[in-house]
C-alpha cells in the first residue's frame, strides 16, 4: 500500500532545494527519553522549576548539577530511533537541509545529522557559568560531582537553555535563516506551544514552505499546516526518505525536471 501522502507532498519531495526538518519530545520520547518530570527516585518530589533555572543553581548549584547529571545518565542509554535515522538519509539528498530542534538529547547528532540547531541547548556539552569557558567531563571524573573551571573556578553548568532564559543567538538565527529558506518544513512530534520555537512552522509556511505535521495527536499547529500526517515520526519519516529517494534517484536518471 501507498503511504497517505498527497500529490503536493510527493511533487516538493520530488523538486525541493531546501528542506527542514523541526523536532520535539515527541522525536525524543521514541527512542525512551522520558520528559524531566517524574523520572524516579528522589526527583519526582522536586518541580522542574525548582532545578533548571538560574535562581535554582545559584541557590544549590550541587543540586542542580546532580540532576542533569542524572538526566545525562539516563539519554545517554538510549539510542536514535528509525526517526532519527530517515532524517539523516533525507539530508544527504537535499542540497539545502538543516535539522532544528528543541530537544537537548544530542540524538540527532549520535544519529549523524550534519546540520543541527539546538535551541535548547545540549545536555552533553558544560561550561562555566561565570566565565563561559567550555568545559569537558574528563575520563574518570565523577559525573555527579559539580566541576570547577579550569580557568576562573567558576560553578559549571550544563550547556541546556533554563526557564528565563533567552535562546542562543547563534542556534535561532541559523533556525530562522533554515525556516525561511525551506520548499519544505516538517514538524516532528512537538506540541508547538513553547515560544519562540512555535513560531519557526508559521514563519517557513509565511514565506513559502509547504507545512507538514507528524505528530500522534493534533496540535495547535495543525489547523495552520499544509498537510497532517497522524503517527509516529519512527513510522512515517521512514516512508517519507523512502519516497524521496526514490524521487530525487529516478529525477538525477531522467537529468532533472529543471535546468
Amino acid at each position: 500500500m501507498s503511504p497517505p501522502f498527497s500529490e503536493t507532498l510527493v511533487q516538493r519531495l520530488r523538486e525541493a532545494d531546501w528542506v527542514t526538518v523541526f523536532t520535539g519530545a515527541g522525536m525524543s520520547a521514541e527512542s525512551g527519553v522520558p520528559t524531566f518530570r517524574g523520572e524516579g527516585g528522589i526527583w519526582e518530589t522536586f518541580r522542574p522549576e525548582e532545578l533548571a533555572s538560574m535562581k535554582a543553581f545559584l541557590r544549590n548549584p550541587e543540586l542542580v548539577w546532580r540532576w542533569y547529571a542524572h538526566r545525562r545518565e539516563v539519554m545517554g542509554a538510549v539510542s536514535p530511533n528509525p526517526g532519527h535515522t530517515a532524517v539523516v538519509r533525507l539530508e544527504r539528498l537535499y542540497p539545502g537541509f538543516a535539522v532544528i530542534t528543541q530537544n537537548i538529547d544530542n540524538l540527532h547528532r549520535r544519529a549523524g545529522s550534519l546540520t543541527v540547531y539546538e535551541l535548547h541547548g545540549n545536555i552533553e556539552r558544560n561550561y562555566c557559568a561565570q566565565c563561559g569557558e567550555p568545559y569537558q567531563l574528563g575520563a574518570g571524573e565523577p559525573a555527579d560531582r559539580l566541576p570547577r573551571c579550569t580557568a576562573c573556578g567558576g560553578a559549571v553548568r550544563p550547556d541546556v537553555i533554563w526557564f528565563g532564559e533567552i535562546l542562543p543567538e547563534d542556534e535561532w538565527k541559523g533556525a530562522v535563516a533554515a525556516a525561511r529558506s525551506s520548499d519544505l518544513f516538517l514538524s516532528v512530534g512537538t506540541s508547538a506551544v513553547v515560544y519562540p520555537a512555535a513560531s519557526l512552522p508559521v514563519m517557513a509556511r509565511r514565506a513559502g514552505a509547504y507545512l507538514v505535521e507528524i505528530n500522534p495527536e493534533p496540535t495547535p499547529l495543525t489547523e495552520v499546516a499544509d498537510e497532517f500526517l497522524a503517527g509516529r515520526a519512527g513510522e512515517i519519516l521512514p516512508l517519507l526518505a523512502e519516497v524521496a529517494e526514490r524521487l530525487r534517484e529516478s529525477t538525477m536518471r531522467t537529468g532533472g525536471d529543471r535546468e
